[in-house]
């Protein structure tokens, strides 16, 4: 049987990857929605839905949400965003753009954490730091831009989940990369 420490790069490769084409598909069916506020609310919701979700299950993967607390928390914060953000679409756009925003500085620094934690064990996280700084920074930005004249649509979002796509998949590709030149080393 496999030891953990030879599971986890290939757990967390397939799960950066996966996160990566799920943001990939979920910006292509927020640029079709664009302008009909059903399906954008839809997607609005799923998106920290899904989030809690890939927390969930990564942080079980790896000994469980006891010894994840920051994955714990993130699943937490990620489903009273959706919660939140299923209230704040009654209300207004800038109402939504000001959760996403709140919600991308709390789970960008939970990753933060989270990362910096499994730098020690599994090397190659620095795109999941750069990550995380990146999603508080953009949830920053999101609050701002809440607070101006011109209404928000999921298009405003749309960056924030392009770039969380481009960071999973970078993961990915690191530690494919790192697999392979430890494979044939």
């Amino acid at each position: 049987m496999e030891s953990q420490t030879a599971i986890q790069p290939n757990w967390l490769r397939s799960y950066y990857f996966t996160r990566a084409l799920f943001s990939m598909a979920w910006i292509a069916a927020a640029i079709l929605s664009s302008g009909k506020p059903l399906p954008a609310a839809f997607l609005l919701v799923i998106y920290p839905v899904w989030d809690a979700l890939a927390n969930l299950v990564d942080a079980r993967v790896n000994g469980g949400l006891k010894v994840n607390p920051s994955q714990a928390l993130n699943v937490v914060v990620s489903i009273v965003t959706a919660l939140a953000v299923i209230v704040a679409a009654y209300n207004s756009t800038y109402a939504v753009l000001a959760v996403f925003g709140a919600w991308a500085i709390l789970s960008g620094l939970l990753q933060l954490y989270t990362a910096v934690r499994r730098w020690r064990a599994y090397g190659a996280q620095w795109v999941m730091i750069l990550s995380g700084a990146q999603s508080a920074l953009a949830g920053g930005f999101m609050l701002s831009r809440s607070l101006g004249t011109v209404a928000p649509t999921i298009l405003d979002i749309v960056p924030y989940v392009a770039f969380g796509a481009f960071y999973f998949l970078l993961s990915a590709i690191w530690l494919a990369v790192a697999a392979y030149r430890k494979a044939h080393a």
